[in-house]
C-alpha cells in the first residue's frame, strides 16, 4: 500500500478561499531555493495572479523556513505546500494543479527568473487575448552566471533549448518543458502528467505529445532565464536516469519519436558491438573539463543516444 505524504500549507495574507484568479503560477521544487523567483514575481504586483509553491519532500527544514517566510510576506495571494516525502516530478505537478484556482496555470521551475519586468503581464495579456490551451514561453541564459563547471550545459542549452518561438513552433510538442509552461485549466483536468514516469526526464514532452492530439500548442517569446545549470557529471547522471522514461515514450509514441535525431542516432548505435567498452569512453570525454568544449558537447549527446539505444 502506498502511503500518502503528509501535506502542510501556509498562505500569505492576500490569500482568499473563494478567489478565481486569471493565472495560477505553480512552482515545484526539490532542494532548489525558489525565494529569488518569488521575490521577482511579487515585485511585478500583477492583479489576477496567485502563486503556489510546492516543496516536494526536500527534507530541508532551513529551506522550508525561508520559503514559508517569503510566501507569508508576499503581497500576491500565495500558498506554500510542503510534503513530508518526495512524490516526483509528475505527481508533484499534478498535486500543485489541484491547489490552483486560476483559469490558466503557469508551471515555472524554481531555478528560473523572468527576463522582463512585464513577464506576468505578458502572460496575462496572452490569456486575456486568446486563452490558449497550451503555450510555452521559452527560456534563456541571459541572467545565468558563466562558470567553468557549467560550460558544457550552457553550450548544449544554447544550441538545443534556448530557441525562438518561431523555431520551436516547427516542432511544437518537442519543445515543451515545464520550466515555463502555460496550461488552460480544462485541458489539464483532462490530460495530466503521467505519474508512471519516475526520476528525471521526458514526462513533459510525453504530456505534450498527448495534448497535441486534441489541442494546438502555441510558442511565444515570454522567456525566463534558467539559473540552475548542471555540471557535466550531473547531466550524465540525469541522462542515465532518463533512459527508462525514454523507453516509455517510445512505447507510447514511436511514430513521433522516430522523427527525433536522438532516436535515429540511438538506432545506429544499437548496432555497434562492445557497448561496454566504448560507451564509458564517451562519458569520460564528455565529463572531462580539459577536453575541448565542442568535443564534450558531441560526446555527451552520443552518450545519451548510447543509453537510449536500449529502448529502440
Amino acid at each position: 500500500m502506498t502511503v500518502q505524504p503528509i501535506e502542510w500549507t501556509i498562505e500569505s495574507k492576500a490569500w482568499r478561499g473563494e478567489a478565481s484568479p486569471a493565472l495560477s503560477v505553480l512552482i515545484p521544487f526539490f532542494r532548489d531555493d525558489p525565494v529569488r523567483l518569488l521575490a521577482a514575481l511579487d515585485g511585478a504586483t500583477a492583479a489576477g495572479v496567485e502563486v503556489i509553491v510546492l516543496d516536494d519532500g526536500s527534507g530541508d527544514a532551513d529551506l522550508a523556513t525561508r520559503v514559508a517566510r517569503a510566501v507569508g510576506a508576499m503581497a500576491l495571494p500565495a500558498r506554500f505546500v510542503r510534503l513530508s516525502t518526495n512524490e516526483g516530478r509528475s505527481k508533484g505537478r499534478n498535486r500543485l494543479a489541484g491547489h490552483a484556482r486560476g483559469g490558466h496555470m503557469l508551471f515555472l521551475d524554481a531555478d528560473m527568473l523572468p527576463d522582463r519586468p512585464s513577464f506576468l503581464a505578458d502572460w496575462l495579456a496572452l490569456v486575456a487575448g486568446t486563452s490558449p490551451a497550451v503555450a510555452f514561453g521559452g527560456f534563456s541564459l541571459d541572467q545565468t552566471p558563466r562558470t567553468r563547471e557549467h560550460a558544457l550545459h550552457r553550450a548544449m542549452a544554447l544550441k538545443s533549448d534556448c530557441l525562438s518561438a518561431a523555431v520551436r513552433a516547427e516542432a511544437p510538442a518537442k519543445y515543451v518543458f515545464t520550466s515555463n509552461l502555460l496550461v488552460r485549466r480544462d485541458v489539464f483536468e483532462t490530460i495530466g502528467f503521467d505519474e508512471a514516469f519516475t526520476g528525471w526526464g521526458w514526462e513533459d514532452v510525453e504530456w505534450a505529445m498527448r495534448v497535441a492530439r486534441d489541442h494546438p500548442i502555441v510558442h511565444v517569446d515570454i522567456a525566463a532565464s534558467h539559473l540552475g545549470l548542471d555540471t557535466a557529471a550531473t547531466i550524465a547522471r540525469k541522462y542515465e536516469q532518463s533512459a527508462a522514461n525514454f523507453a516509455r515514450v517510445v512505447a507510447g509514441h514511436r511514430s513521433v519519436v522516430e522523427t527525433y535525431p536522438s532516436y535515429r542516432v540511438a538506432r545506429l548505435l544499437k548496432r555497434v558491438p562492445l557497448k561496454g567498452l566504448w560507451r564509458p569512453a564517451l562519458k569520460a570525454v564528455a565529463v572531462a573539463d580539459l577536453a575541448p568544449l565542442p568535443a564534450r558537447d558531441l560526446f555527451m549527446r552520443l552518450y545519451r543516444a548510447a543509453l537510449y539505444a536500449e529502448a529502440v
